[in-house]
């Protein structure tokens, strides 16, 4: 796909599909308004009769003549007062959707001209690139019938106010395709099912990254030496498996010699079973998209590789299943973590916590400047925040707060959640350091509190994406979250 960005009047805009507002009080975008005026009022009277209404996210597709466009996409802005970030960025998936559908191979966007709140050029461009991306993504799917086809687009333009914007947004679309590469990789390894996305497989995808990029080198620890680093924790998680775990280590050197980097830790059970404390059988389909924590790490590196990150960065990803079977950890066991702490496990299903944790306390090698990992880790998370925001926690409120500004900016939310120590109270075992679970109440916080405590003298932030990772129902699916929080997050520190 490429992107490009113009500026000037929708009315000399040469393009196969001509992408305009239109708000709910009637009221046209101003290239809507250029359009219309060149057409005869056409898209004027489309309004009059009420067959566009300017809901946000509703489109109307308009074949013209005598135009320099061979469509004319009326797409709904909602409320004019109320058109900033996150309406503009639903407005573009919405018509990005609808472009994809027909034949058009190039595109203009108009929306961008309009005034949107909190926003500037730069963020124009790379939401709507985001967003093209997302809506032309199609899941790797297993089939033996005909796959839908591919969308013609081809080109897509976003149209600026004035000449001094384009370079910025031209800037913003080329981080926005990055990003969208990043998440449509998160969306691939997550979509793919568990007999085929194995730790093994992970691996293999890890090295072909690194092929990829010049800038990205990959590593893989089996698990010879990750009983020679000790990592009781993290292999007490595979003891019932058949498929050898990795750790798999995943470098982008971007930024300068001997920098401290910014590790990202994904938590990557590739299927979760539960183990001895077996899920229920409804829904355990979806447990292979346990491994998106490891898979955001892909993407966030593909796009750090993509858009030439000046950062030094660092993937660490625990990749495993969790398995029942006469040599699975059994709830009651005691293991002794790399840090040389032990876990009293109470709950074999709240093992992402017991793969993190090895992996947090063999991030410390990197001497990071930060390190931040993301797991879909509890099912309380869900119910705290449901499928919408994903949750931060932290042991430095500034990181936590850089943390959610980015999401703020990204459109890809977080919300910083306490870690009080009545919290870490929770967690205290009779027959060993702590145990790794505690039951329902607070769950989400608690598990942070456990991770938390192979943290000391590191700048830690976790962020759970149980609810925002994936959706259910007739649309299932990885959603490439927390990719685009994650990129921008990097983008802007210090």
């Amino acid at each position: 796909m490429r992107f490009y960005a113009v500026s000037g009047s929708a009315a000399r805009q040469r393009t196969e599909c001509a992408i305009v507002g239109l708000y709910e009080s009637g009221t046209l975008s101003t290239a809507a308004a250029q359009l219309d005026a060149v057409l005869g009022g056409r898209i004027a009277r489309l309004v009059k009769r009420h067959d566009a209404r300017g809901k946000l996210g509703e489109c109307s597709l308009l074949d013209v003549d005598h135009a320099p466009c061979e469509r004319v996409l009326l797409v709904g802005l909602g409320k004019k007062e109320s058109f900033g970030r996150k309406q503009y960025k639903k407005a573009m998936l919405a018509a990005a959707a609808a472009v994809a559908k027909t034949g058009a191979r190039d595109a203009v966007s108009f929306l961008s001209v309009e005034p949107i709140a909190a926003t500037d050029a730069y963020y124009r461009g790379r939401l709507a690139a985001e967003s093209v991306g997302h809506a032309l993504y199609r899941v790797p799917a297993i089939r033996s019938t005909r796959q839908p086809p591919v969308p013609a687009l081809k080109n897509f333009g976003v149209a600026l106010a004035g000449k001094d914007q384009v370079k910025e947004a031209g800037r913003g679309l080329e981080h926005g395709r990055g990003i969208a590469a990043g998440a449509a990789l998160t969306r691939d390894l997550a979509n793919l099912p568990a007999n085929v996305c194995t730790p093994t497989y992970l691996a293999k995808q890890a090295r072909e990254l690194a092929k990829q990029y010049r800038s990205v080198r990959a590593e893989i620890l089996d698990e010879p030496e990750l009983k020679r680093l000790k990592m009781g924790s993290f292999l007490s998680v595979t003891a019932g498996t058949d498929e050898p775990a990795k750790l798999i280590l995943l470098r982008h050197d971007g930024g300068e010699k001997g920098e401290a980097p910014v590790v990202l830790v994904g938590k990557g059970v590739t299927f979760d079973t539960g183990g001895i404390s077996l899920k229920q059988p409804p829904g355990m389909d979806e447990m292979k998209f346990d491994m998106t924590g490891a898979a955001s790490v892909f993407g966030a590196l593909k796009a750090a590789a993509e858009i030439g990150l000046k950062r030094n960065l660092i993937g660490v990803v625990p990749a495993c299943e969790n398995m029942p079977s006469g040599r699975a950890t059994k709830p009651g066991d005691v293991v002794r973590s790399m840090s040389g702490q032990t876990i009293e496990v109470i709950n074999t299903d709240a093992e992402g916590r017991l793969i993190l944790c090895d992996a947090l306390t063999y991030s410390r090698r990197f001497k990071p400047a930060v390190v931040v990992d993301i797991a879909t880790l509890t099912g309380a998370c869900v119910i705290a925040l449901g499928a919408h925001t994903s949750a931060v926690m932290s042991n430095d409120d500034d990181l936590a707060a850089e943390i959610e500004e980015a999401g703020r900016r990204a459109e890809d939310r977080a919300w910083h959640m306490p870690m009080a120590e009545e919290y870490h109270d929770q967690l205290k075992s009779n027959f060993a350091d702590f145990a790794n679970a505690c039951g329902r109440d607070g769950g989400a916080i608690t598990a942070a509190c456990f991770l938390a405590k192979f943290t000391d003298g590191l700048r830690w932030a976790h962020i759970d994406i149980a609810g925002t990772a994936y959706v259910t129902g007739a649309h299932k699916g990885s959603t490439g979250r927390p990719v685009p929080l994650l990129v921008d997050f990097l983008l802007h520190l210090p």
